[in-house]
């Protein structure tokens, strides 16, 4: 009897190559879409929900499924993801905090709910279009970059635990994106040249100040420097994130980027391009993967969001579910809000929410 595994369609090219490769080694492949959208409303609502999860993503992973000849459904996950994602996201904004969704949504949606509905249907394994890849190694599960050093996605799966693991495929991380077009080609999938998705799937055109407006009051406040002398006035603290240069609406004899934002005092506060690097950080909610939680520092590589560079640094684990990241060399931007993930090789160690930075001219 074939093992049976739920795949997440998505309608793009990705989560559709991967159900085919699936139904190709021989698993009983059942194809589920996620409504997570807050309303019936079609795409191009005042929401703005987009290819991964509007109406149209529906309609192409129907067309795949058809052509793969394979049950397809659409299921509902709009109150988790109204909850655990949508509320996180404001509610981190509203904390002067720069907040990762996609890591939410894979957190306690994706690997959360909807493995959970996969499990509850009889299957073995939920399934992805992830470029990433998940290994056994003893009695542990391990998760590694995908081979696609552009597309690799391991970065926004460090919360999976070793039970999602173990129930978890992603076919595609020892893919290349060429390979994966490629590939859906050969399949004659309707979506093999379907475009990518840049954005957050539930903000229209990346607006991300409009979004938050519509769901909080943005409140003017000051922008000072570090020794608390006004600059300016900012037009709320949702407009802005550690790191900014642009859109600061202040003249001075030099650049000015946001260092910290405080929202105990609605304040930004701004300094030069040397002061917005930070060699240390508190990460809290660390989630440890390839290994157990360690009990002494451990070496690793650490990235502090998804496009930045890996860096070494010295994590020392605290108590609380936290730990403590003191990196060698100086970091620009080190944003609360954001995931500090932790490599050693191509293996995720750990992760976690960066809560506190300190910079190299001291803590703001």
């Amino acid at each position: 009897m074939p093992k049976v595994v739920v795949v997440a369609m998505s309608g793009g090219v990705d989560s559709s190559v991967a159900a085919a490769l699936l139904k190709e080694e021989g698993y009983q492949v059942v194809g589920v879409t996620m409504q997570i959208w807050p309303s019936e409303e079609p795409v191009g609502n005042e929401r703005g929900f987009g290819s991964c999860c509007g109406i149209g993503a529906i309609v192409d992973a129907r067309r795949v499924a058809q052509g793969l000849d394979i049950p397809h459904y659409v299921m509902n996950f709009r109150e988790v993801f109204a909850r655990k994602v949508i509320a996180d996201f404001c509610r981190e904004y509203r904390r002067g905090r720069t907040p990762n969704p996609c890591i939410r949504c894979n957190q306690h949606v994706k690997f959360g709910a909807l493995l959970q509905r996969a499990k509850g249907l009889g299957a073995e394994y939920l399934a992805t279009g992830h470029y990433a890849r998940i290994e056994q190694v003893d009695e542990r599960y391990v998760l590694r970059k995908g081979i696609d050093s552009a597309k690799d996605q391991s970065y926004a799966l460090y919360t999976m635990t070793q039970d999602e693991l173990k129930r978890t495929l992603m076919p595609l991380g020892n893919l290349t994106k060429k390979r994966v077009r490629q590939i859906a080609q050969e399949f004659n999938l309707p979506v093999a040249e379907k475009a990518e998705s840049q954005e957050v799937c539930f903000i229209s055109d990346n607006d991300y100040p409009g979004f938050l407006e519509s769901y909080m009051m943005a409140k003017p406040g000051p922008i000072m420097d570090r020794k608390g002398n006004f600059l300016g006035e900012h037009r709320g603290i949702i407009h802005y994130t550690v790191g900014q240069r642009r859109g600061l609406g202040i003249s001075a004899g030099e650049p000015l980027y946001v260092l910290a934002i405080d929202p105990d005092r609605n304040a930004v506060v701004v300094g030069s391009r040397s002061e917005v690097y930070g060699d240390e950080l508190v990460a809290a909610e660390v989630n440890w993967i390839s290994i157990e939680k360690p009990t002494q520092p451990i070496a690793v590589e650490a990235k502090i969001r998804y496009l930045h560079k890996q860096a070494e640094a010295l994590v020392t684990p605290l108590g609380n579910g936290k730990a403590d990241v003191r990196f060698e060399q100086p970091q620009m931007a080190i944003t609360p809000g954001q995931a500090v993930v932790f490599y050693q090789g191509d293996a995720v160690v750990g992760g976690g929410t960066i809560v506190k930075s300190a910079g190299v001219h001291g803590t703001i």
